[in-house]
Protein backbone atom coordinates (compact mmCIF):
# COMPACT_ATOMS: atom_id res chain seq x y z
CA UNK A 1 0.00 0.00 0.00
CA UNK A 2 2.65 2.00 0.61
CA UNK A 3 4.57 1.12 -2.57
CA UNK A 4 1.61 2.61 -4.25
CA UNK A 5 1.26 6.01 -2.54
CA UNK A 6 5.26 6.27 -3.33
CA UNK A 7 4.74 5.13 -6.97
CA UNK A 8 1.55 7.88 -7.43
CA UNK A 9 3.75 10.77 -5.57
CA UNK A 10 6.75 9.90 -8.14
CA UNK A 11 4.40 9.75 -11.03
CA UNK A 12 2.63 13.17 -9.97
CA UNK A 13 5.98 14.78 -9.11
CA UNK A 14 6.78 13.72 -12.64
CA UNK A 15 4.03 14.75 -14.38
CA UNK A 16 4.08 18.42 -12.91
CA UNK A 17 8.00 18.27 -13.67
CA UNK A 18 6.60 19.16 -17.24
CA UNK A 19 4.68 21.52 -17.04
CA UNK A 20 5.72 24.94 -18.88
CA UNK A 21 5.75 27.86 -16.06
CA UNK A 22 5.81 30.36 -18.91
CA UNK A 23 2.58 29.13 -20.23
CA UNK A 24 0.80 29.71 -16.94
CA UNK A 25 1.92 33.36 -16.61
CA UNK A 26 0.66 33.75 -20.43
CA UNK A 27 -2.90 32.82 -19.41
CA UNK A 28 -2.49 35.48 -16.47
CA UNK A 29 -1.20 38.06 -18.18
CA UNK A 30 -4.28 37.46 -20.86
CA UNK A 31 -6.67 37.72 -18.23
CA UNK A 32 -5.58 40.54 -16.79
CA UNK A 33 -5.17 42.52 -20.30
CA UNK A 34 -8.87 41.46 -21.12
CA UNK A 35 -10.23 42.95 -17.67
CA UNK A 36 -8.53 46.16 -18.20
CA UNK A 37 -9.88 46.43 -22.02
CA UNK A 38 -13.66 46.99 -21.06
CA UNK A 39 -14.76 49.55 -18.50
CA UNK A 40 -17.97 50.61 -18.19
CA UNK A 41 -18.68 53.86 -19.65
CA UNK A 42 -20.21 56.27 -16.54
CA UNK A 43 -23.64 56.36 -18.48
CA UNK A 44 -23.64 52.43 -18.42
CA UNK A 45 -23.35 52.73 -14.56
CA UNK A 46 -25.78 54.86 -14.10
CA UNK A 47 -28.34 53.02 -16.04
CA UNK A 48 -27.42 50.04 -14.41
CA UNK A 49 -27.98 52.42 -10.68
CA UNK A 50 -31.90 52.93 -12.44
CA UNK A 51 -35.07 52.03 -12.38
CA UNK A 52 -34.25 51.82 -16.58
CA UNK A 53 -33.66 48.15 -16.86
CA UNK A 54 -37.28 47.56 -15.38
CA UNK A 55 -38.52 48.61 -18.87
CA UNK A 56 -35.87 48.64 -21.14
CA UNK A 57 -33.31 46.45 -21.92
CA UNK A 58 -30.33 46.35 -24.62
CA UNK A 59 -31.21 43.78 -27.20
CA UNK A 60 -35.24 43.28 -26.41
CA UNK A 61 -38.02 44.97 -26.49
CA UNK A 62 -39.64 45.22 -22.76
CA UNK A 63 -42.45 47.72 -21.97
CA UNK A 64 -40.33 50.53 -23.57
CA UNK A 65 -38.20 50.00 -26.77
CA UNK A 66 -34.30 47.74 -26.45
CA UNK A 67 -31.26 50.00 -26.82
CA UNK A 68 -30.28 49.06 -29.60
CA UNK A 69 -33.58 50.07 -31.26
CA UNK A 70 -33.37 53.53 -29.82
CA UNK A 71 -30.08 53.87 -31.16
CA UNK A 72 -30.80 52.68 -35.03
CA UNK A 73 -33.83 55.08 -34.50
CA UNK A 74 -31.30 58.49 -33.41
CA UNK A 75 -27.81 59.22 -34.84
CA UNK A 76 -25.20 59.91 -31.97
CA UNK A 77 -25.32 63.69 -32.04
CA UNK A 78 -25.65 66.58 -29.67
CA UNK A 79 -29.42 67.77 -31.23
CA UNK A 80 -30.55 63.92 -30.02
CA UNK A 81 -28.38 63.71 -27.13
CA UNK A 82 -29.99 66.61 -26.00
CA UNK A 83 -33.67 65.17 -26.92
CA UNK A 84 -33.38 62.03 -25.01
CA UNK A 85 -31.60 63.03 -22.09
CA UNK A 86 -34.86 65.51 -22.08
CA UNK A 87 -36.84 62.33 -22.69
CA UNK A 88 -35.25 60.88 -19.60
CA UNK A 89 -35.98 63.39 -17.03
CA UNK A 90 -38.99 64.61 -18.71
CA UNK A 91 -40.83 61.38 -19.37
CA UNK A 92 -43.32 61.02 -22.84
CA UNK A 93 -45.61 58.97 -24.63
CA UNK A 94 -46.56 58.53 -27.90
CA UNK A 95 -42.73 57.64 -29.88
CA UNK A 96 -42.22 54.41 -28.75
CA UNK A 97 -46.21 53.72 -28.68
CA UNK A 98 -49.11 53.75 -26.20
CA UNK A 99 -47.43 53.01 -23.29
CA UNK A 100 -45.82 56.26 -21.57
CA UNK A 101 -42.32 56.38 -20.05
CA UNK A 102 -42.38 58.10 -16.56
CA UNK A 103 -40.43 60.93 -15.86
CA UNK A 104 -37.38 60.67 -13.88
CA UNK A 105 -36.91 64.48 -12.22
CA UNK A 106 -34.29 63.62 -9.77
CA UNK A 107 -32.05 62.54 -12.50
CA UNK A 108 -29.21 64.94 -13.44
CA UNK A 109 -28.94 67.27 -16.51
CA UNK A 110 -25.35 65.90 -17.47
CA UNK A 111 -26.21 62.04 -16.07
CA UNK A 112 -29.16 62.24 -18.29
CA UNK A 113 -26.81 63.18 -21.27
CA UNK A 114 -24.52 60.34 -20.30
CA UNK A 115 -26.96 57.77 -20.40
CA UNK A 116 -28.46 58.81 -23.68
CA UNK A 117 -24.91 58.62 -24.86
CA UNK A 118 -24.22 55.30 -23.99
CA UNK A 119 -27.51 54.14 -25.39
CA UNK A 120 -26.93 56.06 -29.01
CA UNK A 121 -23.25 54.75 -28.98
CA UNK A 122 -24.43 51.06 -29.21
CA UNK A 123 -25.32 51.47 -32.53
CA UNK A 124 -24.08 48.40 -34.94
Amino acid sequence: MKLKFVLFGAALLALTSFSNPTLSSKYITITKKASVIYQATDGEKLIAKSDCVGCHKIDKKLIGPSYLDIAKKYPLNDKNVAYLSGKIIKGGSGVWGAVPMSAHGSIKKEDAKSMAKYILSLKK
